[in-house]
């Protein structure tokens, strides 16, 4: 492998399908419990995946057919934080909707969580125009105009920003902990960011000290065009929803652009992963036929807005290969339609068919979240004189 291929879970409910919590395995009445999310994850690991995102919102929905999302959504930083220490090489990338929470808040709780993985955690950050969400909070109402994704991606680039600059406002060695002379931190490595945007200021420093991987992993889905310079500008890695290989290509030379255009190193990417939504079976009659069963159950047909593959393992990993030949295009992100049934399928059949094809691991590494995806722990800009985005 000259280039590692990254394969992520996204890990939602009892899965990305509406009708999935109707399958003979799956266990919507334990959602609200640690043991159910520690067997997903548990799953994941032996298939050596390279991280899970825990799917977030402030949505309701009552009523069928997606009676299980209004059954109740644990928060996923805090749920992130609990399955850590039971968790062993796989990276943890909880969801923060930046528009409407705090940055400095979801900075400590992602630094925390840093801390409490050892170096395997990241967030990932969403942005939503929905009116039923906003009214959730009442502080803000969006218009019905297609400008408004272009305000909430720059609001969300000025969110990454502070999560870095909060990360980065305690040097690594701010904390002296010295019994004999009764000094806990020295101020002199402590820094305010003093950061003013168009809807938020924060001063800072941070109340958590900079963790362990310097910078966790920020992560921004491109659900809208307006979304793909922000992860040039802002992010490590982008989850990107292309409808063929030649849309890739171009959501690449966006993200390339923005990269540049942001004064970015080239030592410091911006990874795009491709999402996609996967139903497999023994055969493509199979998985089909698991479909179909499950539009039944959602009493309609499901259409995901991302790039489906219905059918076998093989026929999976063909998918990613297909991807992988996008220059810029460093792997996947594979929402299952059911847990925990696909995700077993995942990690049992289609990784040893990677493998087979010299495209995946073999193994864990020793290394960070961030140094598994070739980025190196990043110097504090406070103590370099630096500022803006690492």
């Amino acid at each position: 492998m000259s280039d590692p291929l990254h394969v992520a879970v996204a890990l939602d409910q009892t899965g990305s399908h509406p009708g999935s919590w109707r399958a003979p395995g799956a266990r919507p009445g334990e959602l609200t419990t640690a043991a159910y999310w520690q067997s997903l994850i548990a799953v994941a690991e032996t298939g050596l995946l390279d991280l899970v995102t825990f799917t977030d919102a402030f949505e309701l929905h009552p009523g069928p057919p997606r009676t299980d999302r209004a059954a109740g959504r644990l928060d996923s930083l805090l749920l992130a934080s609990r399955l850590a220490p039971t968790t062993g090489r796989i990276g943890l990338l909880p969801t923060a909707t930046a528009t409407h929470t705090e940055p400095f808040h979801v900075s400590k709780a992602v630094a925390t969580l840093d801390f409490v993985s050892g170096g395997r955690a990241g967030v990932v950050l969403r942005t939503t125009p929905d009116p039923d969400e906003a009214a959730l909070f009442g502080r803000r109402r969006f218009p019905d105009d297609p400008a408004v994704l272009a305000e909430l991606a720059d609001e969300a680039s000025d969110f990454a920003t502070v999560l870095r600059l909060l990360w980065d406002s305690w040097e690594d060695d701010a904390e002296i902990r010295d019994v004999t002379t009764g000094r806990f931190v020295d101020r002199d490595k402590l820094y305010y960011i003093d950061f003013r945007g168009t809807q938020f200021s924060v001063r800072g420093p941070s109340i958590t000290p900079r963790p362990p991987q310097g910078q966790p992993i920020i992560a921004t889905t491109a659900a809208h065009a307006a979304d793909l310079p922000v992860i040039g500008r802002v992010a490590d890695l982008g989850f990107i929803a292309p409808r063929d290989v030649d849309d890739a290509a171009r959501a690449v030379t966006a993200i390339t652009e923005a990269h540049r255009a942001a004064g970015r190193r080239n030592d410091d990417p911006a990874i795009a992963l491709v999402d996609l939504f996967v139903v497999l079976g023994d055969s493509r009659r199979e998985a089909c036929e698991r479909l179909a069963q499950l539009d039944e159950w959602a009493g309609s047909p499901f259409t995901p807005d991302i790039v489906p593959v219905v059918g076998t393992p093989t026929d999976l990993a063909d998918e990613i290969e297909q991807w992988l030949s996008v220059d810029g295009i460093g792997g996947v992100r594979l929402h299952p339609a059911v847990l925990p049934d696909d995700l077993h399928a995942i990690a049992r059949d289609v990784v040893p068919e990677l493998q087979r094809r010299n495209l995946f691991r073999e193994a864990y590494d020793g290394r960070s979240l961030r140094g598994r995806f070739g980025l190196p722990r990043p110097i504090n800009r406070f103590t370099t004189g630096k500022a803006g985005v690492a």
